[in-house]
């Protein structure tokens, strides 16, 4: 995983759980915005969580944090 697309996913889990709590669930998608503007990094978290992980469709924000924490 690239650095770029770590600290994406790091900083959308942290603003999800301050904005919702530690029990906020959310998809890959929620690191892009509506419009396929980086389909590259697009496919790179959908490859990351559906292929490696094999993660259902929405997981808890800090179950994906400490995920990408690991690596």
């Amino acid at each position: 995983m690239t650095s770029a697309l770590k600290d994406k996913i790091i900083a959308v889990c942290d603003k999800k759980i301050v904005q919702k709590g530690t029990n906020v669930g959310i998809s890959f998608y929620a690191f892009f915005k509506n419009k396929n503007d980086n389909p590259e990094l697009l496919m790179e978290a959908a490859t990351w969580w559906i292929q490696t992980h094999q993660l259902d469709h929405f997981e808890k924000a800090v179950k994906i944090k400490e995920l990408v924490k690991s690596l």
